[in-house]
């Protein structure tokens, strides 16, 4: 007898349908493509991306490829697990087309645009199933390729950042400033060290015989606590020293016990205080960078800060290259990449910051503000073409480019300028003669010279090159209200200048009353300037005709002034001939017989405030082809403060 097999229900027509269409999703033919109703797909798929982006899916349908439910939120978790480090910038989501739907299967393409760190773009196409159930409801079928080809479940987009080499300063050569120099790494094995107090009195004594003085001063404050906490094997290092400071301490520090020392190359400059203020610095990054600029920075980038490297930071820098990895978890927690990589752009190299400074010219300048106590500056120009050779600056902060942007008053430099604006309106002659008393009254304000010295009578030319103040307030009448400022301009002065870094051009007084006149004719008064300007007024004397130093010539600044016109030869000639006297018989004697051309100048020493004793320190002037200004704050006499640094300047580029 036959057993009757066990009865079997009949599969519903829908259910059939599904798996078949599922199975086939790939077929061609007889495909249809969905209307845009409310029946249609499209709307789910739009919502589906809409919500993506939100974290908010709850007006979506899903289900697995197995066709079981998913809770919505299991599914806006999962994205977000995937999307892994880019999960704070979701991408750009938009449907490419109207879905194709085959039986109870709709198939939508979509475009998915990530905006990376940086700002670079990612984008790529992807397609996304939907099934339609028994209620007539499109699902999403989703699954983590759905979101990229290469995804599967548990992984996660992760990110890696690869910073380009750095381009360099280059001088007016076309050869980098900053280059790889050999240094010496100063540390300590904890295990060696017999008496910390005392290694670290040794080596703090040794840092402070450095020549020049290392700025700021290494802090060993904190060196025990350091020696303490690391194991008694570890290098705990104290100081990155160029090596030609490490061999001026080498015999004081290599026998101490616990020293250990490491040799290494960094990019530096040629000197500590090569152009130290105009050059900048680049660090790693610090904290303000990283708050400041989080989506350019990241911890351990090198930064410029300051000077050059600041202002050209980006250009010089490059732009990181950037992948898109696939990562996965360790079961210690940690991420790990599986090798898998979606996207990658290549770093950009930087590129070089070319500018006209001279290594011989800087060299010189450093050197002679070198051992100078006092706030003091140093500008070179060149004559022929107003290539800025040199910007020097001695003690201060370090980003403190004073040769540039101070504002201080010229004293006795700016009768430069007063007797160009007299030599041009015919109030005087060479040697015609001009009073020089004792003292000078303007409308009951007296006027002195140093030293309250007199000439009495004598031609210009004297009053000039023994820097009669009392000669120039009884000149001052002649030359009008804003005659001093006409002259300035001549020279350059309060223009709209663009060397690629800030720069002050100066301040020239106008329109004053006769005191202020009278004591803005020898650079007292409301006029100010900084040494750049100085410099580039005395090389406009020197070429007949003023041009704005240049300084950064790639990138080529926007908006350089235009050249001013040409000097009157009639008052120029006799300006230059009294500016050769302050050197051979006036106020810079000192000068006379260092090597090489003629030098020719004018020495200035300006009041800061109402105490006559309280005076910064100026000279000015040209050799050869090498135009300059020396400042020294608060530097007394000229005589005493600027005059030696030009010499020793002067000295140094003949000696190199």
């Amino acid at each position: 007898m036959r057993l009757s097999s066990p009865l079997r229900r009949p599969r519903p027509a829908r259910s059939r349908r599904w798996l078949v269409a599922l199975a086939a999703t790939a077929l061609a033919p007889g495909v249809l493509v969905g209307c845009s109703d409310s029946d249609g797909p499209d709307r789910a798929v739009d919502a589906f991306l809409a919500g993506w982006r939100t974290s908010d899916l709850q007006t979506v349908g899903f289900i697995s490829p197995a066709g079981s439910k998913l809770p919505a939120a299991d599914v806006a978790k999962e994205i977000r697990e995937l999307s892994g480090e880019l999960v704070a910038t979701p991408p750009a989501l938009r449907r490419t087309g109207d879905p194709k739907i085959t039986a109870d299967i709709a198939t939508s393409g979509f475009r998915v645009e990530w905006t990376l760190p940086g700002g670079a773009r990612w984008e790529y196409d992807r397609e996304v199933r939907l099934h339609r159930g028994g209620d007539g409801q499109w699902q999403v079928i989703w699954e983590p390729k759905v979101m990229h080809e290469q995804l599967t479940a548990g992984d996660r987009l992760g990110l890696r950042r690869d910073t380009g080499p750095r381009a360099g300063v280059l001088d007016g050569g076309g050869a980098p400033i900053v280059a790889p120099r050999p240094v010496v790494r100063v540390g300590l094995q904890p295990g060696e060290v017999t008496d910390v107090k005392a290694v670290t009195r040794q080596l703090e004594a040794a840092f402070r015989a450095v020549r020049p003085a290392i700025t700021p001063p290494v802090d060993l404050s904190d060196l025990p606590k350091r020696l303490a906490d690391a194991d008694d094997g570890a290098f705990v290092e104290v100081v990155t020293l160029r090596e030609e400071a490490y061999r001026q301490i080498k015999s004081r520090i290599y026998d101490l016990p616990g020293t250990k020392f490491q040799t290494d190359k960094l990019d530096l400059a040629p000197t500590r205080e090569f152009a130290r203020a105009l050059l900048g610095s680049v660090d790693p990054a610090q904290a303000d960078d990283l708050a400041a600029h989080p989506e350019r920075y990241q911890q351990g980038d090198l930064v410029g800060h300051g000077g050059l490297q600041g202002r050209y930071d980006e250009r010089l820098r490059g732009a990181p290259g950037l992948t898109v990895l696939v990562e996965r978890r360790e079961p210690d927690g940690t991420l790990k990449p599986t090798g898998t990589e979606l996207f990658q752009q290549e770093p950009k190299p930087g590129q070089a910051v070319k500018t006209t400074l001279d290594v011989m010219t800087q060299n010189a300048a450093d050197a002679a503000l070198r051992g100078e106590k006092r706030r003091a500056a140093l500008v070179a120009v060149r004559i022929s073409d107003g290539a800025v050779l040199a910007a020097a600056n001695g003690p201060g902060p370090a980003g403190e480019n004073l040769a540039f942007t101070a504002q201080v008053p010229p004293g006795s430099t700016f009768k430069m300028v007063s007797a160009l604006g007299l030599l041009d309106r015919g109030a005087v002659t060479l040697d015609g003669p001009v009073d020089c008393p004792k003292a000078f009254a303007v409308e009951g304000r007296s006027f002195k010279n140093s030293d309250n010295f007199e000439l009495g009578m004598v031609p210009f030319r004297t009053d000039f090159a023994r820097s009669c103040n009392t000669a120039f307030a009884a000149l001052a009448p002649k030359l009008g209200p804003d005659g001093l400022a006409q002259a300035g301009r001549a020279l350059g002065l309060e223009g709209e200048w663009d060397l690629g870094v800030d720069a002050f051009p100066g301040k020239v007084s106008a329109n004053g009353p006769p005191v202020e006149q009278a004591a803005a004719a020898f650079g007292q008064g409301t006029t100010v300037v900084s040494p750049l300007a100085m410099a580039a007024a005395t090389a406009a004397v020197a070429r007949g005709r003023w041009e704005q130093p240049k300084l950064v010539l790639d990138p080529a600044p926007a908006k350089s002034a235009p050249a001013g016109p040409q000097l009157r030869a009639e008052s120029v000639e006799p300006l230059r001939t009294m500016m050769r006297e302050v050197v051979t018989a006036g106020t810079a004697t000192a000068l006379k017989d260092v090597p090489g051309a003629p030098v020719h100048g004018k020495t200035g020493t300006a009041e800061y405030d109402d105490n006559p004793a309280h005076t910064h320190a100026w000279f000015v002037g040209w050799q050869g082809d090498v135009a300059f200004a020396v400042f020294v704050e608060k530097g007394g006499a000229s005589t005493d403060s600027a005059v030696p640094i030009t010499e020793r300047f002067l000295r140094g580029l003949r000696a190199r």
